[in-house]
Parts: structure tokens; sequence; C-alpha cells
């Protein structure tokens, strides 16, 4: 990808669940960039650990954050104010799932509530809070979604309910908040985020018509694009990274 020279320097952005996984991938390739970055995360010791251990890419700064606690919210886009002076881009990205996928007739309001909370409410909240000072820098702002909103498996009405907000909400806000700020979405497909890979198989690989399960990166990478001078005309979208797996028919 081209950048302008200097385009990223001195530029702010924060990311939600940027400690692990997908949001840990896009702090290194902001970084990479010249792009400082604010990690927005509630596991302080994985948050500390990635500010640690990415120090040498450039200025990385850990504000432990519960992304579904208005006040807490408020406070870390202070901070970030307070220590930077600007904000030019907010990543949100920060999500949570239940492992234990319960049927619907078996699951609680608590724990609805807080899928629903972080994965979508979270975005909500960054976003109220990150508007004023991203209408001063021309800002954007990249929404982590999932392919989980236009497909799904079963027992997975939290998740894909929350993530398919997530697509709406993109959609209705570049509508909002144009021309000053754009919005736009990722919907990561199946994203392999441990370190190891051997327990993927052929098959598990052969699904996808790339030939393998994603990574992490990919997902950054279509991330900093979205940021960028080149994706200057686009907004509201959608952009599924999915290595073409939902366009693939499959018969069992």
């Amino acid at each position: 990808m081209f950048v302008r020279p200097n385009y990223f320097q001195d530029k702010v952005a924060i990311v939600t669940g940027g400690a692990q996984g997908i949001g840990k991938a896009i702090t290194q390739k902001f970084l990479k960039v010249g792009i400082k970055v604010i990690i927005c995360d509630r596991d302080r010791d994985a948050g500390a650990k990635t500010e640690s251990e990415f120090a040498k890419f450039g200025l990385v700064r850990l504000i432990p954050t519960d992304i579904s606690q208005e006040a807490e919210v408020k406070d870390a886009i202070a901070t970030t104010i307070e220590t930077f002076g600007r904000l030019d881009i907010l990543v949100n990205n920060a999500a949570i799932a239940n492992p234990e996928n319960p049927p619907i007739d078996q699951m609680s309001l608590e724990e609805w509530n807080q899928i629903i909370a972080v994965n979508l409410t979270g975005a909500f909240l960054c976003c109220k809070y990150a508007v004023p000072h991203l209408q001063t820098r021309d800002g954007a702002i990249v929404n982590i979604a999932s392919t989980r909103a236009i497909m799904s498996e079963p027992n997975t009405e939290a998740y894909s309910t929350a993530k398919g907000g997530i697509v709406a909400l993109t959609h209705a806000l570049a509508n909002s908040l144009g021309p000053t700020i754009r919005v736009n979405c990722i919907s990561p497909g199946w994203i392999n985020t441990s370190s190891d890979s051997t327990h993927l198989t052929e098959q598990d690989n052969k699904q996808h018509p790339v030939g393998r399960v994603g990574k992490p990166e990919d997902v950054a990478a279509m991330t900093l694009y979205l940021v960028s001078q080149e994706a200057s005309f686009i907004t509201g979208t959608n952009a599924i990274v999915d290595g073409g797996m939902t366009r693939k028919m499959i018969y069992e």
C-alpha cells in the first residue's frame, strides 16, 4: 500500500482490545507506520505486556478500560486528549463471546446483556466520547464486526446480534458524521489468533478459497488501509476479510 510520506506522523489512535489477538496486530501495524497508539483493554497484564513488547516500534500507552462502563470510556478519551492533545483514529475492536454457547432458552439475561454491553454498547460509548475530537481531525472510525453478522452457527444469538448491530451502527454513523469523519467496519471470518497453527488441519485451510485460515495481520492490513488517505472515498462499508469462505457453497 502506498502511503503519502509523513501521512501518519503525529496521528493518535485508540485501539480497544488492543492487547491481544486482532487488536494487538492492529496496534503493531499502526505503530510501524508512525501512529501513536492508546490501547484500551481491561486485561491489565496483557496490556502491560503488549505495551512493553511494542515500545520498540513507537509510542504506545495502555489505559486499562472496561468499555462497557461509560465512566471508564469517558476517562480514557479524556486522558488521551490530555496526554496527546488530539485523537485521529478510533478502532472499536474489543469483544467477548461465551465459549459454551448455551441454547437461547438456557441463556441468562445477565449473559446476554454482558455480550451486548461489551460488543455493541461499548462501541457506541467509545464513539460518543471520541467523535467531538475526531471531528476536528478529519478522523476515521473502524469497527470490527464479524462474518457472524451475516451467517451463524447454532447458539450464537447474542454474539451474532451484537456484530450485526456493529454493521448497522457503522452505516448509520457514516451518514451522521460525514464528511468530517469516515466510518467503516471489517467483518473477519475465521482468524487464528493463536501463535500456534499446528492445530489447524488441511481441511480447515481448504475450506477457504485462498487456501488458508486467516491471520490477525490480515485484518490489521485492512484496518490500516481504511484509515489511510487511499480510502478517502470509502465510508459506511463492511469489508469482509474471510479468505472467501462466506462466498463458498458447502455441501455436507
